[in-house]
């Protein structure tokens, strides 16, 4: 004989509900080898940078460090927030973006609009022009970062946690970087118009006030596509338990938007500028050509006198640089201390080659947009710019074309059905 429901319970859908939290067991055992060439690599190498470059280069590594334990442990991601939202309709990874940017606003207000810093170093807020570059730039970063399946920040956090792909979007990103400062001159004088920071003109806390308020409209407008969508339950991730939570994570994704909000104003405080990933991939591209016989010194972008400056540097006295080698450093540390560290093999040919394009088409697009998800959308809504907010609204319109670009490499997209993390 066949179960019959109730009346009621027949018109019932099932609950939707998220997959509960594994148990500790769930977790790899810890990686020790990687662990201990992890954290022996980053302990020499804050000793060197500390007695060779200054207190103030190794306090930037070592928030660096910071930075990569807090996006492994949280799995803060942009790329995937982005997707979820354009694909299914889930927002919780926009509301995470949310609290990551007002709290960083927050903080930004108060070092900057008190002046205060460390080193002798000067707060100031991170501006950008308003025109065609910065548009074009965000637009092609969104498409970018979908087919190498990673942002900046993602990129250099995956490759710390053993992904191989990632390495080749890596390798893309600097490529792209060298293709746009060898060929500046045909796009260094696109139309703009000067930016603005609402500091200016209303003063930090009417800036930071303003800010909250276009964040909490974003936090509500993402509720209202989620209902109307109903998407798929988000997945979990295999975590300890209570303390040691912390070191065999995983983090919830706010607690991690909080901790990166705090590593970052470290960052201004320490270095009078936001938190940055990708000028250091331009950088590292003119050094290996220098490296190899070949003469970047004499293109245009980097006779500029700023560009100079960092070119004619040692590579671990340049903030972006330092900041940049430790979350990958930081990365490797706590995906070996979570049993989660692996190298990828056999990578199929059509994922590498959308790793490499997309890292070349972010390559170019930061640059072309002054900043990515993070010198740009990030430290620009934190300090007020509207630069950030129009490099935000472009990048999601190149999520929608990346998404589709995605297929064409046989790469997965979500689906409703799906239950992802």
């Amino acid at each position: 004989m066949s179960a019959t429901l109730p009346p009621r319970a027949r018109l019932l859908p099932p609950p939707v509900t998220s997959s509960p939290a594994p148990p500790a067991e769930d977790l790899g055992p810890v990686d020790r080898v990687p662990l201990l060439v992890a954290a022996l690599g980053s302990a020499a190498l804050t000793a060197y940078v500390w007695t060779q470059h200054g207190a103030k280069q190794g306090v930037l590594l070592l928030l660096g460090l910071g930075l990569g334990l807090a996006l492994f442990h949280s799995r803060f991601g942009f790329t995937s927030a982005w997707r979820q939202l354009t694909a299914v309709g889930n927002g919780a990874g926009l509301r995470a973006h949310a609290l990551l940017l007002g709290s960083t606003a927050t903080l930004f207000a108060l070092i900057i609009g008190t002046g205060t810093g460390l080193f002798g170093s000067t707060p100031a807020p991170s501006g950008g022009d308003l025109g065609v570059a910065l548009i074009a730039g965000a637009f092609l970063f969104g498409i970018g970062m979908q087919l190498g399946g990673a942002c900046a920040s993602g990129t250099l956090f995956a490759i710390g946690s053993g992904q191989s792909t990632i390495v080749l979007t890596l390798g893309g990103f600097i490529i792209g970087s060298i293709l746009y400062t060898w060929q500046f001159d045909l796009v260094k004088d696109l139309p703009a118009l000067p930016g603005v920071v609402l500091a200016d003109h209303i003063g930090w806390f009417g800036s930071w006030a303003v800010t909250i308020a276009a964040l909490a409209g974003v936090v509500a407008l993402t509720r209202v596509i989620q209902k109307r969508r109903n998407p798929p339950p988000v997945g979990t991730v295999p975590s300890a338990r209570g303390p040691l939570r912390i070191v065999r994570g995983s983090w919830p994704l706010l607690a991690g938007a909080v901790v990166l909000a705090v590593l970052g104003a470290g960052v201004l405080l320490v270095s009078g500028g936001a938190w940055g990933i990708t000028s250091a991939f331009a950088l590292w591209g003119a050094k290996f050509l220098q490296l190899i016989g070949l003469h970047p010194e004499t293109w245009s972008f980097w006779e500029q006198p700023r560009q100079a400056a960092m070119l004619n540097g040692p590579v671990l006295a340049d903030k972006t640089s330092l900041t940049d080698i430790g979350i990958m450093l930081g990365a490797a540390v706590a995906a070996a201390a979570s049993g989660a560290w692996t190298l990828h093999r056999n990578i199929p040919w059509r994922t590498a080659a959308a790793a490499v394009l997309g890292g070349i088409i972010m390559g170019v697009g930061a640059r072309l947009a002054g900043g990515c998800n993070i010198g740009a959308y990030l430290a620009g809504i934190a300090s007020g710019s509207l630069h950030g907010w129009l490099w935000g609204l472009a990048a999601i319109g190149g999520t929608y074309v990346g998404l589709r670009a995605r297929t064409l490499f046989g790469l997965a997209n979500p689906t409703p059905r799906d239950s992802v993390c």
